[in-house]
């Protein structure tokens, strides 16, 4: 496998490649369902269904930061993915225990809705297990990939592109499986074929871990074998306190309106924890990076914000107003979920040899450039859809072409954005919190997650069950706010393209790092 795709890249490429890809199925899989069984099996209202996924999606990004923390300075990445895995095999596979469906009834005028509440329980409990295993995996993943390569090797974007390319080959397979198998024969067995997705990937990072050896340990890896108090080892230790984590996440998810909350007070206290090093502990060179660092993270969130309306949003859009039929077969709007990975699969190689040819030349745009040319694209995909979606007649559904468009420009800007933001990552932060900062440009994730709920929630009007009888007006709702997003993305895109010659001077790009 060294040959062809990952020839003149280090062999432990290939087992971070696979483990990711595997990890991205067993979510891709899940996500492409989870909106579905939220509104048809557990008959939560649409505005419900988008909170719950937007909590969800949140939480798995901010335990990103607990992550790691707990692979800096405890378990080290390897062991942590390891650890991390095990919980998500356990999470996606709970998940198939669907439980009877929920059942709603008119009771003196008021519709309520019956549900098994030890199913709903394990439910919350499974969400938690992957949203637990998502945060510990993660960040490690990325980290290792960052160690693989010298700080100046000109293969690092390349290398993070290809990465990024097996985190999307699982998700393009995920929801042609996962969704059609959940749609025809049930929930429970799409959900089950995510699990062993995972179980499989796990098997095959235990067999290649012996690529990974060294890179990116604890400062104290020999004490994880100490005993506490003569008892039970120290990493037992970290294991069955990270499970515990686990019954807090259980907690917290099922009051989602906590999490805002919760969200905010975490990046108020990282913001303050990354300022104090960045000042206090940081050479210049370093504070600078690390300053340019966190301004480009925090325009990460509008991108995912908007972006993640593919789970939501968009989701529920294709499946009521879009149509699906092609060559006769009507498409399950949860298979349409592939697309954007399918699209990550044929330009990313495209990509990867444009980041590398320019850089080569001297040529290549700064970060900050490439995350303007991102979010631009992202305002674009939102308005080509809304102006796709002005065109469609009354009583006639919006052309599949032009939501395939719109997701095909989701993914142009995201090449632009992710696996390059993961290389500046690794690149401008200190090794010593490279697991910490990985978990801020996560936890910008966790936010973005949060307010694509949010953002959802004003389409929930177009995508409720009674104004569907009224297809011009729920149209007319998604017009008004698909045009609304493709404006804003389109002008904090302008704002970050003046910014970019100065934060590239911060960032010393271009300029060796210090040791």
């Amino acid at each position: 496998m060294s040959l062809g795709l990952f020839s003149g890249h280090p062999r432990g490429l290939i087992t971070c490649f696979s483990i990711e890809l595997w990890e991205r199925f067993s979510y891709y899989g899940m996500r492409a369902l989870l909106i579905f069984f939220l509104t048809r099996h557990l008959l939560f209202s649409d505005a419900q269904g988008y909170l719950i996924y937007g909590t969800y999606a949140a939480m798995g990004y901010l335990m990103a930061v607990f992550g790691g923390v707990l692979a800096d300075r405890y378990l080290g990445a390897r062991k942590a993915i390891n650890f991390g895995a095990v919980l998500l095999v356990l999470g996606h596979l709970g998940l198939a225990f669907e439980g009877p469906p929920a059942h709603a009834a008119w009771v003196n005028g008021i519709e309520t809705v019956s549900r098994d509440e030890t199913y709903l329980y394990l439910f919350y409990l499974s969400l938690a297990a992957i949203v637990t295993g998502v945060g510990i995996l993660k960040t490690s993943t990325t980290t290792l990939v960052g160690a693989l390569y010298a700080l100046d090797d000109p293969r690092r974007d390349a290398g993070f592109t290809i990465y990024y390319l097996g985190i999307n080959i699982g998700g393009a397979t995920a929801p042609l499986l996962c969704g059609w198998i959940g749609h025809t024969w049930g929930w429970k067995y799409g959900f089950m074929l995510a699990g062993f997705g995972m179980l499989f990937g796990l098997v095959t990072f235990r067999l290649g871990q012996r690529h990974l050896l060294n890179l990116a340990e604890p400062p104290a890896a020999a004490r994880l074998g100490e005993r506490v108090l003569g008892i039970v080892r120290r990493e037992w230790l970290v294991y069955l306190a990270s499970i515990g984590v686990v019954g807090l996440v259980w907690l917290v998810i099922q009051h989602a309106s906590l999490v805002g909350t919760l969200l905010t007070v975490t990046a108020i206290v990282v913001t303050c924890y990354v300022l104090y090093y960045a000042f206090a502990r940081c050479r210049r060179s370093e504070r600078d990076r690390l300053l340019a660092c966190g301004i480009l993270i925090v325009f990460t969130v509008g991108f995912w914000a908007f972006y993640e309306q593919m789970g939501s949003s968009l989701n529920v859009f294709a499946d009521r107003f879009v149509d699906r039929r092609v060559l006769g077969y009507e498409i399950p709007a949860s298979m349409l979920q592939g697309l954007p990975s399918i699209f990550v699969i044929l330009l990313a190689p495209l990509f990867s040899v444009l980041w590398l040819t320019l850089g080569r030349r001297g040529r290549a745009p700064s970060t900050a450039v490439k995350f303007s040319a991102a979010i631009f694209q992202l305002g674009l995909a939102f308005a080509v859809l809304a102006f796709g979606t002005s065109l469609a007649g009354e009583g006639s559904k919006v052309g599949f072409g032009w939501f395939v468009l719109n997701f095909l420009l989701l993914v142009t800007g995201e090449l632009c954005l992710a696996p390059v933001g993961q290389s500046m990552v690794t690149r401008l932060a200190p090794r010593r919190i490279g697991g910490l900062m990985m978990g801020c440009f996560l936890l910008a994730y966790a936010g973005s997650s949060y307010m694509s709920g949010l953002i959802a929630q004003t389409t929930a009007g177009a995508a409720s069950s009674v104004i569907i009888e009224n297809r011009a007006a729920g149209l007319d709702q998604y017009i008004a706010v698909y045009y609304r997003l493709g404006l804003l993305a389109s002008g904090v895109a302008l704002v970050l393209l003046i910014m970019a010659p100065a934060l590239k001077r911060l960032s010393h790009e271009n300029v060796g790092r210090e040791t």
